[in-house]
């Protein structure tokens, strides 16, 4: 169901939007206590490690703890307005692009559309698109995710406000460089390995057997967004850190903060001072939230496309005319 399919041609670029978007929004709900987990432990300079002192956080169940007692169970939503904006928004142009691209590929080259390089190509386009038009949102959710109490930010409207008149409108874009070099390996990988698994699947699980459909869905994406997630994630601490530049008052309460001058100057600053374990903070929780996110985003986004075609049915319209 994910790309276009000659075959079956049931799913338009409109219904793929909306898919894309609806799957979005359920995932964010139930993912977002282990996106602020990683968050916090990716802009944490000190060392994840019970051993240092003067580090915040040291570990997955410490820092729930932690987070639980000082803020609340709110804290695990917190920023959750403009993530979901950023999972409609993004779900939405991600699928509906990878689909036209998809589609274009048919429709204009030699190429299978169903090929996993295809895939490949096509889900990296898809998601730099969506990445270029969802990045402001992306920076909010940052900053309200990485503050902790009092708040800085009390909505989303000052929040937007306060950013603009301080620090100019290119500070809702500020990251976007290692976003952009990160998210079309990211995605791209994503898809491609979807596809494989999906195909190495077929060779295990019977066609007969459609209620493992959705087991099957879940887990191709699981094990997708794991193995894609890996191999950029240093990127995805770069990022991270330049989103809150210019917010390094909200910071302090966490530990020690840092100015970078860009993408290679916080590349520097990271290796001389944190070493090569530096890009890899926040891993554990980054890791489970990719093997939950990208299974249910995939798993959701089947079922909905599978949904919309049946409502297109032969059968759906019949039932409904009688």
């Amino acid at each position: 169901m994910v790309g276009y399919d000659p075959e079956a041609k049931c799913v338009s670029a409109a219904e793929a939007a909306a898919a894309g978007s609806a799957s979005g929004l359920v995932t964010r709900v139930l993912v977002s206590p282990l996106d602020v987990l990683k968050i916090r432990f990716q802009l944490q300079i000190e060392q994840l490690s019970s051993r240092n002192p003067t580090a915040k956080y040291h570990g997955i169940l410490q820092a729930v703890q932690r987070i639980f007692r000082e803020e609340g169970l709110a804290a695990f939503w917190k920023g959750h307005v403009p993530a979901q904006f950023l999972s409609v928004g993004f779900g939405a142009v991600q699928f509906m692009a990878f689909e036209s691209l998809t589609e274009l590929v048919h429709n204009v080259t030699s190429f299978n559309a169903r090929h996993s390089f295809v895939h490949l190509v096509c889900g990296g386009l898809a998601a730099c698109t969506a990445t270029v038009a969802v990045q402001p949102v992306d920076t909010l959710r940052t900053r309200f995710a990485a503050q902790g109490e009092p708040k800085i930010y009390p909505n989303l409207r000052h929040a937007v406000v306060t950013m603009y008149q301080t620090e100019g409108p290119q500070t809702f874009y500020r990251g976007l460089t290692p976003t952009l070099v990160a998210i079309f390996p990211y995605a791209g990988l994503q898809f491609f390995f979807y596809n494989i698994l999906q195909q190495f699947s077929k060779w295990v699980i019977p066609a007969e057997a459609k209620s493992a459909a959705s087991i099957k869905d879940l887990l191709c994406g699981s094990c997708a967004g794991v193995v894609s997630k890996s191999l950029t994630y240093p990127l995805d601490v770069v990022k991270k850190r330049l989103q809150v530049g210019g917010f390094e008052h909200a910071r302090a309460a966490f530990g020690q903060v840092r100015t970078y001058g860009g993408f290679l100057d916080c590349m520097r600053q990271i290796m001389r001072e944190e070493g090569p374990g530096g890009f890899f903070k926040g891993l554990s929780p980054s890791l489970l939230k990719a093997a939950f996110s990208s299974g249910l985003i995939f798993f959701w986004y089947e079922l909905f496309c599978g949904l919309l075609c049946a409502l297109k049915s032969p059968e759906s319209t019949e039932r409904k005319e009688g």
